[in-house]
This record gives structure tokens, C-alpha cells and sequence, in this order.
């Protein structure tokens, strides 16, 4: 298989209307796609026909909803999008693909797993406080150990050119997702396949395990959401799917960010994808979607509560030059995993910037819900005003789909951390794509007890998490390439003063197009060691004491899979390791906006 980035190339639009109500995708491809895809020009990064037909349906259908191709797409109906994505990959959207024996387990496995054994990485943050800090018997690694890691297995996930979903490790046992809707039961030390289950759209959220009781039924489950904004909780030992729950009904609302499952209850967060691009466009009534979580049941699938990021519901807004009615308020997405306070019975998540006016102080923030109502108990909003659109000048005074000045696009993209000071108080800490990271007093409504710059800001790309070890907090750096873009930066959670700052390494990935050294990258701390993975392909373990690099992988290769699927490495964004029981675990592989393709996961063990 050839891994290629979907949603580059040119399109020929046509009218949607000219198609009846059931279109048919052979048609739809020859008149909105074949003149950049069927022969694409020289020099062209538009993949062709044969390219196209190995990826997934479901591939296909995100790269012309929310993907960089969302804007061809737009002027095509839903049914149209689904049809050509069918067509090109020859079978429909959140059908199963045909099943193989390649890398399947020779054994079933055995119906218990051990969820509170020491080995395992459950969830976005290997538990609900999201600090990504993995303790020295549950890593199973020390600091000695890690520069002889080497590659004991690799995964290819097939008809994808991106691998966004973090494994979650469990008893001996690896569950992960692909952006082609299946989600895989491993065999965590060798790779081998258990079962496999189809989702309906596909899956770039991490994997929470844990009990479940129906009926006359209990056992373990599997939960994670799709990008249809559909939470699922799947039997662990069999793939048996128990439920599914559509939490938003919003054309873009997706998961991108985790749920957070917690004492019986699973924390949904949801994202508007592909709205804010389309803020520019006259023909979209720009803009009516809402951030939100959804506390839902995790036995039965019933939304407890569901509170938006906006209070406040879209109301008409002016008409634009064309008669186009406008809405708002709309926007503040929640891009990640919600964080769990036990003790104060908070529920603390972030937001996104907003899409349309008037601006609202819950958009760039960071917000605390109680737990058990869902009701908002306090809010830090440290970036006012961010309206942004895509596809808008920096000022629009006349283009009511435009906010009238443009804001920077600071997202918030990582979950709070919530852990400990040396005097035992608790802190929540975060870094946003300002280039700014945060240390926050939840027993003072959010108050700032200290601030840290660690790069100039960049409105393109994520910061999708930082660690902290219970001294040191550590984060990576995206930024733009003018201001040092990649690097590494460590600082003391009580004070927020510096330890150490890396400036990236030489990249990887050479003069290839799209290669970055941007560390945008989720990171993963164990006792003396923190990793970090970055866009240039590139997978490096840094020393807590001096930011020295102590172990390096290059990603960027074609790799012989347990599974028998073609796979290669790319850019390296989003996710980053889990670890546990001796074993890191990394996926390769991001293109948005931004990035280079690839399609594999990589299982890493000391000899």
C-alpha cells in the first residue's frame, strides 16, 4: 500500500444539486474529482485513482468533511460525500472490511483482565488526572533501561496516512483505534490480533478500560468515541459491542479528545471540526456549533448531563452580501481529555477559541464543572477575544461571516494536569498554543499562582499535553519555525522556574515536504526519563536532570508488520507514548494542515 496524504490536490466543484436524492459515486467522482485525481499533473501531490481506492471510506469522507479538503467539500451534499467515499474505496462508510487472518492470535484471550495491576497504561493520561507520568513499577523501565530499547514489533494500520489513536495497555493486552473506524484488540507483548470491531466513523481518541455491568452481564469494557461524535463501550474480551451513544447531533461535531472514564461514569468531550475553517465561505451560515462534555453512564450508555462550553445557544446574526443569515455566538471546542477531581468532585476540561461573535469568556479557557450536575463552578481565560475563521482577512468590518478582527487561534489542545506541590496542595498546570504554560489553584476559582513562556506562540498546530513526575513539569515545543520551532523545556511545578531548555535536534526527516521539527507532540514522563515525539519522525528520550537526549528512534521507513500491512513513518503529532509493563508504545503518522503521512505503531522493549 502506498500511504499518501488524502486531501491534497485540486478539485473541480460542481452543483450538488444536479444529483437526485440517491447520487451515484462513480459520477460524483468523475465530475468533482477525475480531473486532479485521475491523472494528476507532474509535480502533483494529488494521489491517483489506484492511490485513492486502497484507503478506507471512512478516510476518504473525513478528509472532505474536516480534513484539508473540507472546502472542495463543502459544496457537496452529505449524501454525495458518502457516495464518492464509497466508490473510491469500493465498499460504504462504516462498513467492516473483509476480514483477514494475517497476525491473528493462536489463542482466544481469557475473558478477566487485571485492571488495577501495576503494568498498565489505561486512558489519555494513564489515569484521570492526566498528569502522563507512569511510575517506575508500572513502566517496568528505569532510566539505565531506555537507551536499550529496541523495536520488538510494529502494527500497520491499512487504507490510512494517519495513526491518531493512543493505545491503551491492560493486562497484558493493547486496545487501540484507526481513522478507518476499527478498533483492534492486541496481544500487548507480541502484536498479535484478537479481534477487530467496526466503528462508523473513524477513531483518533485514546482507550479507556474498565468494569462494566448489564443486565444479567458484567465484565470489561473498551470505551472510546468515533469521529461522529459517538461514544462506544465494547466487551474487552470479545469486541461484542454493549453500546453506542451519539452525544452530539452537530454535522462537525467530533471527538478528538478523549473521554475520561472514572468510577462508573465515562467524561465525553467533543470538538466542532471543519466549522471554523468554514467561516470565510459566504455560502455557510457561519457558525452554529458548541464544545461541549457529556457525562454518560458507562454501564448503559444514558447521558447523565451534557454542559456546553457556551452557555449561551447561536442566535441570528446579520446577513452577509449574499443573504446568507450568520450565527452566534459558536465555538470553543474541547480538543481533549477531561481531568478528574476526586477529592473536590470537579470535572476540569479546555477550550478552544471561538468560531463566530460575540466573543465568550468560556472560548481559550480552562473550566471546572461539578461533578455530579455538570454545572460550571469556575473559568481562567487567559487569551480574550479569539474569534477566528479560516479563510478571513485580519480585520473584516463588512463580512459578518468574519470576525471583525481576527483573533490569534490560541487553543487550548491539552488536558489540565492535576497533581501535587512539595507542601502536598494540589495544582492544576497547562500549556497552550500561546506558547504559554500555566499553574492554576483549584481551591482559588483557577487563580494563576505562576506563568512560564516556553516558545512565542503558533496559531497552526497543537500542544497536545504535558507530563509531570510530582517535581518537574516538562513540555514540548511547537512554535513557528522564525522563533525555534521543536525543543523541550522542564520547570519546577512549585514555581514554575526553569530547570532546563533543549533546542531541537538535528530533523530527521531532512528537506522532505512537510518536514518540521515541531514537538507538538503529547509527552510521557517515567522516573528520569520523559519522551517525546516529534514531526520530523523522530522519537527521543531526554534525561529529567539535563534535558540530554539518552535514546533516539528515527521513525521515517517502511516497516515489516506483525499484521502483514504495508506501513511507514511520518510526522510524529497528537499522541504520544504509553507505557507500561517494560514496553513503550508510539504511533507514527499525522496529516492535517500539517504533518507527513504514515500508518504504523511501534512496540519498543529494553534488552
Amino acid at each position: 500500500m502506498r500511504v499518501v496524504p488524502v486531501c491534497i490536490g485540486c478539485v473541480v466543484l460542481f452543483s450538488a444539486a444536479a444529483f437526485a436524492q440517491a447520487p451515484d459515486g462513480s459520477a460524483v467522482f468523475q465530475k468533482a474529482c477525475a480531473s486532479c485525481h485521475l491523472q494528476p499533473p507532474a509535480g502533483s501531490r494529488a494521489p491517483d485513482r489506484e492511490a485513492l481506492r486502497e484507503l478506507a471510506p471512512e478516510v476518504v469522507l473525513t478528509a472532505l468533511t474536516t480534513g484539508t479538503m473540507f472546502r472542495n467539500g463543502a459544496e457537496l451534499t452529505d449524501a454525495e460525500r458518502r457516495a464518492v467515499a464509497a466508490f473510491l474505496a469500493g465498499r460504504p462508510v462504516g462498513a467492516a472490511p473483509p476480514a483477514t487472518a494475517a497476525g491473528r492470535c493462536n489463542a482466544a484471550p481469557a475473558a478477566s483482565l487485571n485492571l488495577t495491576g501495576p503494568s498498565n497504561w489505561n486512558g489519555w493520561g494513564a489515569s484521570a488526572t492526566n498528569t502522563r507520568y507512569q511510575a517506575g513499577d508500572a513502566s517496568g523501565l528505569t532510566a539505565d533501561s531506555v537507551p536499550r530499547l529496541k523495536l520488538k514489533w510494529a502494527f500497520g494500520f491499512a487504507g490510512v496516512s494517519s495513526a491518531r489513536s493512543q493505545p491503551a495497555i491492560v493486562g497484558g493486552r493493547l486496545f487501540v483505534g484507526s481513522e478507518s473506524g476499527d478498533l483492534f484488540a492486541l496481544n500487548a507483548k507480541t502484536g498479535c490480533t484478537y479481534w477487530v470491531f467496526h466503528a462508523q466513523a473513524g477513531i483518533r481518541t485514546a482507550i479507556s478500560v474498565g468494569p462494566y455491568t448489564s443486565g444479567t452481564n458484567a465484565g470489561t469494557a473498551v470505551y472510546f468515541a468515533d469521529g461522529g461524535a459517538t461514544a462506544y463501550a465494547l466487551d474487552a474480551a470479545s469486541g461484542r459491542q454493549i453500546w453506542s451513544r451519539k452525544v452530539d447531533d452537530h454535522p462537525y461535531a467530533k471527538a478528538t479528545g478523549s473521554p475520561t472514564l472514572y468510577n462508573g461514569r465515562l467524561y465525553v468531550p467533543v470538538a466542532g471540526v471543519g466549522e471554523e475553517g468554514q467561516g470565510g465561505r459566504s455560502q455557510y451560515e457561519c457558525c452554529t456549533f458548541r464544545g461541549s462534555v457529556s457525562a454518560i453512564d458507562a454501564n448503559t450508555g444514558r447521558v447523565i448531563w451534557k454542559t456546553y462550553s457556551i452557555a449561551e445557544e447561536p442566535k441570528p446574526r446579520s446577513k452577509n452580501k449574499d443573504g446568507v443569515q450568520t450565527w452566534g455566538p459558536a465555538g470553543a471546542g474541547v480538543w481533549s481529555a477531561p481531568t478528574v477531581d476526586p477529592g473536590r468532585r470537579a470535572i476540569y476540561f479546555s477550550t478552544g477559541n471561538g468560531y463566530a461573535e460575540p466573543a465568550q469568556p468560556t472560548s481559550d479557557a480552562v473550566m471546572a464543572l461539578d461533578m455530579d450536575t455538570g454545572r460550571m463552578r469556575w473559568r481562567y481565560q487567559p487569551t480574550p477575544n479569539d474569534v477566528f475563521a479560516g479563510g478571513c482577512r485580519a480585520e473584516n468590518p463588512d463580512n459578518p461571516n468574519c470576525p471583525a478582527k481576527q483573533g490569534p487561534d490560541f487553543d487550548f489542545s491539552a488536558s489540565p494536569m492535576l497533581t501535587k506541590r512539595s507542601t502536598g496542595q494540589d495544582i492544576l498546570l497547562i500549556q497552550q498554543k500561546s506558547g504559554m504554560a500555566y499553574a492554576l489553584d483549584p481551591d482559588r476559582d483557577g487563580a494563576v499562582l505562576w506563568q512560564y513562556r516556553t516558545h512565542g506562540g503558533n496559531g497552526l498546530g497543537g500542544q497536545w499535553g504535558g507530563a509531570a513526575d510530582g517535581r518537574q513539569a516538562y513540555f514540548g515545543v511547537n512554535g513557528p519555525a522564525s522563533q525555534g520551532q521543536g525543543g523541550m523545556r522542564a520547570v519546577r511545578i512549585d514555581t514554575g522556574e526553569e530547570v532546563w531548555s533543549k533546542a531541537p535536534a538535528e530533523k530527521l526527516c531532512g528537506t522532505a515536504r512537510g518536514c518540521s521539527a515541531a514537538q507538538g507532540s503529547a509527552v510521557t514522563a517515567i522516573p528520569g526519563v520523559v519522551f517525546s515525539g516529534s514531526m520530523d519522525g523522530g522519537v527521543r528520550a531526554y534525561s529529567t536532570v539535563d534535558g540530554n537526549v539518552v535514546w533516539q528512534f528515527d521513525t521515517n521507513r517502511d516497516f515489516e508488520t506483525v499484521n502483514g500491512v504495508k506501513a511507514h513513518g511520518g510526522a510524529i503529532d497528537g499522541p504520544g507514548a504509553s507505557i507500561a509493563d517494560g514496553m513503550v508504545y508510539i504511533n507514527s503518522g499525522y496529516v492535517s494542515l500539517i504533518g507527513r503521512p504514515g500508518n504504523v505503531l511501534l512496540a519498543f522493549g529494553a534488552e
